[in-house]
């Protein structure tokens, strides 16, 4: 599989687009001016309390409060509150853990108000990005996400990635890591790492650990709210968690901006900084990598299959809804049952690009087409388990239902990516009100007489909608003999299907058009 990566540099935007085998599987759009992203560290005062719901609201400087649950406070709390309201006043002398005594995880099941009080300076990251009028979503437990590896303060924990199975590289990457962790400090080994030379990934815990001192210094003497570390910008997000080997090109479309990743590529992956290109091309880059007409074809109400079939789908306050239908697929000689399967596996499919690209999440219903064997249900919902396995978002597919819906909830970290594909309609310009017909004619009068009285034309073409050069020549005498009878000059006529309802064009003798 050629992986693709297509940056735009926009004015207060920076798009990233990932091409898998000329396909358009991920869109990142960042703003230039960042607000709050997940991952970003911030020390914030806690507003208000509710025991009610076992949770805190807290000030983080956004216009809405942050939500804290006591289940995202973490175990290690009462060091992440001791560590940073020690750095703040100067008692904490360094950001390493190796002198720090760990004291006990609070209680699984606790109550917030016996851990924190209203007032009270606490270090929090981001979870989930603002959405809608919800502020943001709180965790308590800061961690630091690199390339091979997840650095978790206050922990001596070495845990990794399920996805490596191979027994003699976990037993590896965990004595290695064991090896030369400091004390006090857990790590999460990614999936990346598999097979990497121990220098890569100590090089890797060398730089989380200096962005962990980096923090603690932001910390001293700091005044609540305050980002005291902010998560990497998004294009260096995307390739500390997409790059591989099977990554062939980067175009980036402004020079600046190629040489910056450059710079990062030598730091994560060497071996890669060779593709990155610069695009110097005069059409846009997503037009001429065809990225612009995928987007158009994949966030609209209505998404075609390539065999004719289309889904339908629809954005509600509670879930989205999506709809298979067969459409213009024709099944051959196959028998019903196996036409719809085919039909719902392509789907499913496209739908489990769709849920990544457009970063859709909460719940989600797909109503597929009816499927009246079981095993044939078993095919359709292993399909799109299998689909999903790639998505790093957290989710759970259920099967079938006795209607033949599939319901899954997918982990939402950020607001859905919303592109609006409907473009202005030409004839109102977006306004929903045209000119009145009858005043058509007058306009069209005034330009023939522009262009035989001053201009001194003749043999002129006038092409309208087919309806307009219905009206002009029907009828003795037409308003075509008329307008002969008036300039002494004959104006030919013709319907052309492509024009809208009120809109004409003239051409010359030689029928180049002629501006008006």
């Amino acid at each position: 599989m050629n992986i693709d990566l297509i940056i735009r540099s926009g004015e207060g935007e920076v798009a990233l687009a990932l091409m898998k085998d000329k396909v358009l599987a991920e869109l990142h759009r960042e703003k230039t001016e960042r607000g709050f992203a997940v991952g970003d560290v911030y020390l914030a005062k806690v507003r208000k309390v509710a025991p009610g719901l076992n949770a805190a609201f807290v000030d983080v400087g956004h216009e809405k409060d942050a939500f804290l649950h006591y289940f995202d406070l973490g175990p290690q709390y009462r060091n992440s509150y001791k560590f940073a309201k020690g750095a703040v006043n100067g008692t904490v002398q360094t950001s390493l853990l190796h002198d720090w005594k760990l004291d006990t995880d609070i209680p699984k099941e606790g109550k917030l108000a016996d851990v924190l009080s209203a007032s009270q300076n606490i270090l929090v990251q981001i979870a989930k990005e603002p959405i809608s009028t919800k502020g943001p979503r709180l965790t308590a437990e800061v961690t630091l996400a690199g390339r091979y590896m997840v650095l978790v303060p206050f922990m001596n924990k070495t845990s990794i990635s399920s996805r490596i199975t191979d027994e003699v590289e976990r037993k590896r990457l965990k004595e290695l890591m064991v090896a030369i962790k400091p004390k006090n400090f857990g790590v999460i080994i990614r999936t990346n790492a598999e097979g990497k030379r121990s220098e890569d990934l100590e090089n890797d815990l060398r730089t989380l650990l200096q962005r962990w001192d980096t923090l603690f210094h932001n910390l001293r003497n700091a005044q609540p709210p305050k980002k005291v570390l902010g998560e990497l910008d998004r294009t260096s997000a995307v390739l500390r968690d997409v790059l591989n080997k099977n990554f062939t090109s980067i175009h980036v479309d402004e020079e600046l901006l190629a040489e910056e990743i450059t710079q990062t590529l030598e730091k994560i992956a060497p071996e890669k900084k060779g593709i990155v290109k610069h695009y110097k091309g005069k059409l846009d880059i997503f037009d001429n990598f065809g990225v612009n007409k995928q987007i158009k074809q994949a966030f609209g109400k209505q998404v075609m299959l390539t065999s004719g079939a289309y889904l339908i789908i629809e954005k509600t306050e509670a879930m989205h809804v999506i709809d298979v239908n067969s459409g213009s697929r024709k099944g051959g000689n196959q028998e019903q049952e196996k036409n719809a399967l085919d039909i719902n596996v392509e789907a499913a499919k496209e739908i489990a690009r769709l849920l990544r690209l457009r970063d859709m999440g909460g719940i989600i219903c797909i109503d597929f087409i009816d499927l009246y064997e079981p095993e044939n249900r078993r095919i359709l919902h292993k399909t799109l388990k299998d689909a999903m396995e790639d998505d790093k978002a957290k989710h759970n597919v259920l099967p079938p239902s006795r209607f033949g819906v599939i319901e899954l909830t997918r982990q939402r970290v950020r607001p859905e990516t919303e592109i609006d594909t409907s473009e202005n309609c030409p004839t109102c310009n977006g306004t929903g009100e045209v000119s009145a017909p009858v005043l058509i004619v007058d306009e069209i009068e005034n330009a023939l007489n522009y262009l035989h009285g001053e201009k001194q034309m003749s043999g002129l073409t006038l092409s309208v909608h087919p309806f307009l050069a219905a009206y002009f020549t029907k009828g003795l005498p037409s308003i075509q003999h008329k307008w002969w009878w008036r300039w002494r000059k004959w104006v030919k006529v013709k319907g052309e299907g492509s024009h809208q309802y009120l809109d004409f064009t003239v051409q010359d003798s030689a029928g180049n058009e002629v501006p008006l």
